[in-house]
């Protein structure tokens, strides 16, 4: 049957305690068990840490940094690309090497010489300056490394000859960005033309050094990089250069400086846990020396690294790969190990207040019994939002979810019995009256008075050498109880919380509007890397013109037929028509082939026309043969170029892909579209459908949790009412704290899923079992029980990951920004807003019976609907 319905109230519905009440039950058995016979529960999980933690000994082979496997979506559709063009078009990089028919980025050496104080890099001193970087570059060995086409080295500029001053007239001469066969767009940048397109100056000139990858090739073209990288900043310095400056970057960059990040969050990882200590230390602080939890601070922190220790050396012993962002996951452990130990302590000492202190088993049940049931239901929350977060098309966001989640459920096990553990040895110290630091009877007699008030201070307890008696109620709970809920509660500042809510919401929805997509390279290098300069000078001088992207016709298509060509051309113009094409560098075989039948006057609609005149094509334009994939009496595959433009921002590359790949669907030939940088691009097909997906998910997985956990369906509602609140706050405010939706910040609302819950769930269970008379008194005890450990909670969390804020790479610092507004927002949450709105509701279902004294433990009632 339904419970009794409060006389006058507007709404009934039924608890739901069925299972909250054998887990109740299960607990104060676990409770009871771990007092009666402590110490296994200490020795255990220590000698199980150090077992599994010999998995560290394999962290080296399984780490996997590698960029683009980590970063890029596991199936993104470039990748099968790549693999088609690999596959019909093979390179040769040491006879035949083009660029723009490269299937990857490929290995080379690139810099960027700017003139300085605002003059022209093709100005007399300027050209010097350049000339001798290039020799240098060549004086490393480059001609025995360089990638070459028709037996010499492929240029790294094609104004390089030019330069000489017998040959700088040539300069005058130029047109931007095509000048004759030579297209300048990413050659030079900077660049001031004359109405008629003439170079008038340019500020920025890019040599770029490409090596050979094939065969043995590949390691004799990477040591000369890792040579050159080693080098170039003091070959630089030596150089002196006046009137340029030169920034570098290699193929290899970007992966090396991503490497090197690891190291530099070490250091950090010290200075979390002595923060960490020290708070808890201090907030667990007596002025009895007896009755200080020191040790239970301590240990609480001990606990969250043993669970660190034991979860990632079992998920290494198990070759599950290790990602950088993984090194995150030790801040964000300790802080929740930390929060559940605040639990735990207040729980424990509420039951000191109402039980005999003599029988520990007895109280170590009670505090389970409370305190478990809370934790359990945000541990468990915690942990399936991780889990959900590996349904992910990232790897690096599945490895992060996969050890994180593994650390949540060693850290809850440790807590549960380590720590429960420690509470009783703790106690059983109290109990003997010794001293909590050399655990030395304090004895007590008439000498005592004649002490200091300084030695009866430490050695004591108080300065009258009186025995230590039991403390009063603590100041922060004091002030929850007698000040901050009152006031809380007041009904004139119930509107202002409203009105401030809806504040937080108007805001945070806006900011959802603002919200940057994709992840910049660039943000994978430490601050202070050589690659930010050049990032910064190819982003100022060179992004006008973009990828030169491939447009690959995958199957056999009689192009001897003259609807076919049409079909083709139609298809070409139609992508020439985008905005971010410039059709006046498009290069197609085709075309030219066309052209030249018309000027030879052949019928190239008869196939074997068609065929055996290909070759004297290839005479006028040798690269058209490499764009052919022909066999004796047909051609399996071809391709074309387009050039793009204007491509600056990640909304661009999102809307190119886009658009280019939504042209070549709708086209009558089978075709693809292909650059090698589409598989960053295509990060963007699926970081706001993943992220989404696991939002749904996981807010889904929280409510079914809430409602099994928590008696009270209204405030099951208010917990998931919470959880999209969270999120859309931590969303819309991300987006003014320039953080971008990337992989990387998907992890962090991955984690905000389950910290939503945290905060407001502690609050809103201790609401519903209360048993005071009215729904304000009722939010008033419940902040009196769980405001402190709630804002205890929050604070170690921050301080978990605040010295991230001062980490020199985007990674770390994205988590910290994301994790703030998590604990923020989740805070304002549970201490401010939740209390709030659930006085409004919160007579709901109540009966007339459901009162208690202010000293009584919070329980629930009975359920009839219950067996």
């Amino acid at each position: 049957m339904a419970g009794p319905q409060h006389p006058g109230e507007g709404c009934s519905y039924r608890n739901t305690n069925c299972l909250e009440r054998p887990l109740r039950r299960l607990f104060e058995g676990l409770g009871s068990g771990v007092a009666a016979c402590p110490w296994p529960f200490v020795l255990v999980p220590l000698l199980l840490s150090g077992g599994l933690g010999s998995g560290f000994l394999f962290l080296q082979q399984r780490q996997a940094n590698d960029i683009e496997g980590q970063f890029t979506p596991t199936g993104g559709p470039a990748k099968a690309e790549r693999d088609f063009v690999r596959q019909h078009f093979p390179t040769n990089d040491s006879e035949r090497f083009s660029v723009q028919q490269l299937p990857t980025d490929g290995a080379y050496a690139a810099l960027i010489a700017v003139a300085a104080d605002g003059s022209s890099v093709l100005a007399a001193t300027e050209r010097h300056d350049v000339k001798k970087l290039d020799k240098a570059m060549r004086d490393r060995g480059y001609e025995q490394v360089c990638a070459r086409s028709d037996g010499v080295c492929v240029s790294p500029n094609p104004l390089l000859p030019m330069l000489d001053d017998a040959d700088a007239a040539a300069l005058e001469e130029l047109t931007f960005p095509g000048s004759g066969p030579f297209f300048l767009g990413t050659a030079l940048g900077g660049v001031r033309t004359s109405p008629s397109g003439r170079v008038l100056s340019a500020r920025a000139l890019k040599l770029v050094y490409y090596l050979r990858e094939d065969g043995p090739d590949a390691a004799k073209s990477r040591r000369w990089l890792e040579d050159f990288l080693q080098d170039a900043p003091s070959e630089l310095a030596a150089m002196n250069f006046t009137s340029i400056q030169v920034t570098y970057f290699t193929s290899l960059s970007r992966q090396l400086e991503f490497e090197g990040n690891t190291k530099s969050v070490i250091p950090l990882i010290s200075i979390t846990y002595f923060l960490t200590i020290t708070f808890s230390v201090v907030s667990c602080l007596r002025l009895s020396c007896i009755r200080n939890n020191v040790w239970l601070a301590c240990f609480g922190v001990i606990s969250a690294g043993l669970a660190v220790l034991s979860s990632f050396g079992l998920l290494l012993f198990c070759g599950v790969p290790f990602v950088i962002t993984v090194a995150n996951a030790p801040f964000l452990i300790l802080g929740v190990g930390v929060d559940d130990m605040f639990i735990m302590i207040a729980s424990w000492e509420q039951s000191l207040r109402k039980k005999d202190k003599s029988d520990v088993k007895s109280l170590l049940a009670e505090t389970y019994s409370e305190a478990a049931l809370s934790v359990t239901i945000t541990t468990l929350t915690d942990i399936l939002a991780f889990f959900i977060g590996t349904w992910t098309a990232f790897p690096s966001v599945r490895s992060f979810c996969l050890y994180t989640g593994t650390a949540f459920v060693f850290c809850y096990i440790y807590t549960m019995t380590f720590f429960g553990a420690i509470i009783v040895l703790n106690h059983k110290r109290e109990q003997g009256n010794r001293h909590w630091l050399t655990c030395m009877p304090v004895g007590v007699g008439k000498d005592q008075a004649e002490k200091s008030c300084l030695y009866n201070a430490c050695c004591v307890g108080n300065c009258s050498g009186q025995s230590s008696q039991p403390e009063s109620g603590h100041p922060m709970r004091v002030f929850f109880t007698k000040y901050y809920g009152p006031f809380l509660t007041n009904k004139w500042i119930k509107p202002l919380v409203v009105l401030l809510y809806g504040a937080y919401l108007g805001g945070s929805i806006y900011g959802c509007t603002q919200i940057r997509e994709g992840i910049d390279l660039r943000n994978l290098a430490n601050d202070d890397s050589y690659i930010i300069p050049y990032y910064d000078d190819n982003d100022k001088y060179f992004s006008a013109y973009g990828p030169r992207v491939m447009v690959v016709v995958t199957e056999s298509v009689d192009y001897w037929n003259e609807t076919v060509r049409l079909g083709i051309e139609n298809c070409t113009q139609d992508l020439e028509g985008i905005s971010y094409i410039d059709k006046n560098f498009s290069q197609s075989w085709l075309r030219a082939y066309t052209e030249y039948a018309k000027q030879q006057s052949l019928n190239i609609n008869d196939k074997d026309i068609f065929i055996s005149n290909l070759p004297k094509l290839f005479q006028y334009v040798q690269t058209f043969e490499w764009d052919i994939n022909k066999t004796r009496d047909k051609i399996e595959a071809s391709r074309f170029f387009i050039q793009t433009v204007n491509v600056t921002s990640a909304t661009d590359e999102k809307n190119l892909v886009n658009q280019l790949r939504e042209t070549a669907e709708k086209c009558s030939i089978p075709l693809i579209v292909y650059h090698p940088a589409f598989i960053y691009y295509d990060q963007y097909l699926v970081i706001v459908q993943n992220t989404i997906q696991n939002v749904i998910v996981a807010a889904g997985a929280m409510l079914v949790v809430s409602l099994l956990l928590i008696p009270n369906p209204l405030c099951c509602l208010w917990v998931t009412f919470a959880i999209a609140s969270v999120i859309v706050g931590v969303a819309g405010f991300m987006a003014f704290w320039n953080v971008n939706l990337d992989s990387i910040s998907m992890i962090n609302l991955v984690i905000c899923i389950g910290f939503s819950v945290d905060f407001s769930a502690h609050v809103s269970y201790a609401f519903v079992v209360s048993r005071e008379s009215s729904a304000n008194n009722r939010a008033i005890d419940a902040l009196s029980l769980l405001g402190y450990p709630v804002l205890q909670g929050a604070v170690s969390t921050i301080l978990g990951v605040v010295v991230l804020a001062a980490a020199k790479t985007y990674i770390f610092r994205t988590f910290f920004k994301i994790m703030f507004l998590v604990i923020l927002f989740g805070a304002l949450h549970g201490l401010v807003f939740i209390p709030v709105f659930l006085t409004f509701f919160g007579n709901c279902g109540r009966s007339p019976h459901n009162t208690r004294s202010k000293t009584e433990v919070p329980r629930y009632r009975d359920n009839e609907d219950c067996p």
